[in-house]
C-alpha cells in the first residue's frame, strides 16, 4: 500500500472494519453460550477440599477454574506454534480473537466471585491507609503482575522472555505484538502483528480540530500538558461516547471500547511527534505514515529519525518495556478508575496522562538527566568510585534523594533499567554519560544501604532511559515523559477492553476521616 498523508482518509478501512465486526459479533454469542457450559462442568467437578493460605478450606473446583484461568491467561506459545485462524484458513485479526477467548474468562470470572466471594485475601493496616495504600490487594489488572524480586511479568512472562519470545525486528520486540499478548494472554505470529501495525497505521489521521488545536498551543507549555490537551479533544470521534449515548447494550461495551482503544493507539505517533515538533523543532512538518511500517518505527520516523535504525530499535525497546507495570502506579490505576465511570478511553488515557505527568511518576526521567548534568558538571570527569561517593553523600546529606533509586514495589535492580544497559552496552559502551550512569549502579547501591532509609537501593528503569535518547540526539528532557506515555498506552488500553468485557463496575473504596480512623482502631 502506498504511504498517504496523515490527515488522508483511508475510506477502504472502514468497508474491511464493518466486514470484521459483523464477524465478531455473531461468533461471540455462540463461544458465550459455549464457554459458560463449560465453566458449570467444571463448577460440578469433584468436592474434595484443599485448604488456601489463609486456613479456609476450598473445593477441587476452585483449582479447576484457577487451572483455566491460567490457560487463558497464559498460553506459552512459541511463534512456531499454530495460532488461532478463522473459518477461511486466514489468520485472526486481534478483535476476531478476542471475541472468541473473552467469553469463557468473563463467565470463569463470574463463577469464581459467586463462589469465592466472600474469601479474605488480605489484611489492612493503619500505616497502608496513610501511606498512599501501598500493598492492599484491592485491584484486578490481568496485563502483569510485578513480583518484588522478579520484576514485572507481562502474562507471566518476564523482560527477559519477552524479548526473546515475542515476535520482533532485529533485536527488539515489536510493541504491537506486546499489545496482543496483554489484551489474549498469547503469543501472536508475526505476520499477525503486521496486520495489527496495518491497523494502527491505517487509524492515524487527526480530525482538523485537533491539529488545529496543537499548533495554537503555547510553545512553553509543558509537552504533557499539550499530549493531554490534544488526547482529550479526540473525544469527538469517540465511537463508545456514541453508542453509550444511543443506548447500546452493555454486552456490547467492549467492542466499542476496542475501536476507540486502537483509534487512539494508531493515533498517539502524530500527536507525539508534533508537539516535539512545534515545540523544539520550529513547527517543523512531521511527515506521513508508512502504512507498511511497525508502530516503533513510524514513530522514530515521525520524531525525524527516518534513517537512524538503532534510534528505531530503541523506540521498538522503549515502548515494549514502558507499557505496563501493574495496576497500582498512578498512570495506570487512574486510567482504569476513570475508565470504571464509563468514561470513553480517550478522557480515561488523558487522566493517566496527567498523572503520569508528575515528578513522582512518569517525570522523573526528566528530573533524573537533569541531576546527572549537574552531577557530571560537578565531578568533572572524574569517575572514581571515591568522587562518585562524595558526590552521592553530599546528595543525601543536603535533604534530596537520589534521582533514578528506588521503588514503591520492587527490591532488586529493575529489569526494565537492566534492558535498556544491555542496549548500551551493546550500542555505546564507551558514551560518557553511559559511563557516569555506570558508576553510579556500582556505588549509589551501597551508599543508599549504608545511609538505611530507603527498602530498594537499586536503580528503576528512570535511571537509564533518558541517557539512550540523549546519545541519539533526542536530547529535549521535557519531551521525555511524552515517550512514556505513548508506551504506557500499549499496557493500560487493554485493560479498559477487558474492563469492559467483563462488566467491570464503578471503583468506590470506603475512606475515612482521621477521627474515625482513630475511632475505629481504639475500639
Amino acid at each position: 500500500m502506498k504511504q498517504k498523508n496523515l490527515y488522508q482518509k483511508n475510506t477502504n478501512y472502514s468497508k474491511i472494519h464493518t466486514q470484521k465486526h459483523t464477524h465478531t459479533h455473531t461468533h461471540t454469542h455462540t463461544m458465550l453460550a459455549a464457554s459458560t457450559k463449560n465453566t458449570l462442568r467444571l463448577l460440578q467437578k469433584s468436592s474434595s477440599t484443599t485448604t488456601l493460605c489463609n486456613g479456609s478450606t476450598t473445593s477441587s473446583s476452585f483449582n479447576s477454574l484457577l487451572s483455566l484461568t491460567a490457560q487463558i491467561n497464559r498460553k506459552n506459545f512459541s511463534t512456531t506454534v499454530p495460532t488461532a485462524q478463522s473459518s477461511n484458513g486466514n489468520q485472526q485479526t486481534l478483535k476476531q480473537r478476542f471475541s472468541e477467548i473473552y467469553p469463557e474468562k468473563a463467565a470463569s470470572i463470574k463463577a469464581f466471585k459467586k463462589e469465592y466471594g466472600k474469601s479474605v485475601i488480605g489484611e489492612l493496616t493503619l500505616e497502608q491507609a496513610y501511606g498512599g495504600m501501598r500493598g492492599i490487594k484491592g485491584l484486578v489488572w490481568e496485563g502483569s503482575v510485578l513480583d518484588p524480586e522478579e520484576g514485572i511479568r507481562f502474562r507471566g512472562y518476564t523482560i527477559p522472555e519477552i524479548t526473546a519470545k515475542l515476535p520482533k525486528h532485529n533485536d527488539s520486540p515489536l510493541p504491537e505484538a506486546l499489545f496482543w499478548l496483554l489484551l489474549t494472554g498469547e503469543i501472536p505470529t508475526m505476520e499477525q502483528v503486521k496486520n495489527l501495525s496495518a491497523d494502527l497505521a491505517a487509524r492515524s489521521k487527526l480530525p482538523k480540530h485537533t491539529v488545529d488545536l496543537i499548533d495554537s498551543l503555547p510553545k512553553d507549555l509543558h509537552p504533557m500538558a499539550q499530549f493531554s490537551i490534544a488526547i482529550n479533544s479526540l473525544e469527538s470521534e469517540s465511537k463508545f461516547s456514541k453508542a453509550y449515548a444511543n443506548g447500546v447494550n452493555k454486552k456490547e461495551y467492549w467492542d466499542y471500547c476496542y475501536e476507540d482503544c486502537l483509534d487512539l493507539l494508531g493515533k498517539l505517533p502524530v500527536i507525539a511527534s508534533k508537539i516535539y515538533k512545534n515545540v523544539f523543532k520550529n513547527g517543523e512538518p512531521i511527515g506521513e505514515i508508512d502504512m507498511n511500517a511497525d508502530y516503533g518505527s513510524n514513530l522514530a520516523k515521525l520524531l525525524g529519525f527516518k534513517n537512524n535504525f538503532e534510534f528505531t530499535e530503541l523506540m521498538r525497546l522503549y515502548l515494549t518495556i514502558h507499557s505496563d507495570h501493574e495496576g497500582g502506579n498512578v498512570s495506570a490505576h487512574t486510567t482504569h478508575l476513570v475508565g470504571s465511570a464509563l468514561s470513553s478511553p480517550y478522557l480515561s488515557f488523558a487522566a493517566g496522562m496527567n498523572g503520569l505527568a508528575g515528578p513522582l511518576h512518569g517525570r522523573a526521567n526528566q528530573e533524573v538527566l537533569e541531576w546527572l548534568f549537574k552531577f557530571r558538571e560537578e565531578v568533572k570527569g572524574d569517575y572514581s568510585e571515591a568522587s562518585i561517593e562524595k558526590y552521592l553523600w553530599e546528595t543525601l546529606n543536603s535533604g534530596r534523594v537520589i534521582p533514578g533509586y528506588g521503588h514503591a514495589v520492587l527490591r532488586k535492580t529493575d529489569p526494565r533499567y537492566m534492558a535498556q544497559r544491555e542496549f548500551a552496552l551493546k550500542h555505546f559502551p564507551d558514551y560518557d554519560l553511559f559511563k557516569l550512569v555506570s558508576m553510579i549502579y556500582k556505588v549509589a547501591p551501597g551508599v543508599l544501604t549504608k545511609q538505611g532509609k530507603t527498602k530498594n537501593p537499586w536503580p528503576n528503569v528512570d535511571s537509564h532511559s533518558g541517557v539512550l535518547l540523549q546519545y541519539y540526539g533526542l536530547t529535549d528532557a521535557s519531551f521525555y515523559t511524552v515517550l512514556f506515555g505513548v508506551a504506557r498506552a500499549f499496557g493500560v488500553l487493554p485493560q479498559l477492553i477487558m474492563d469492559r468485557a467483563f462488566g467491570m463496575p464503578i471503583e468506590r473504596p470506603k475512606s475515612f476521616s482521621t477521627e474515625k480512623f482513630m475511632q475505629l482502631v481504639k475500639k
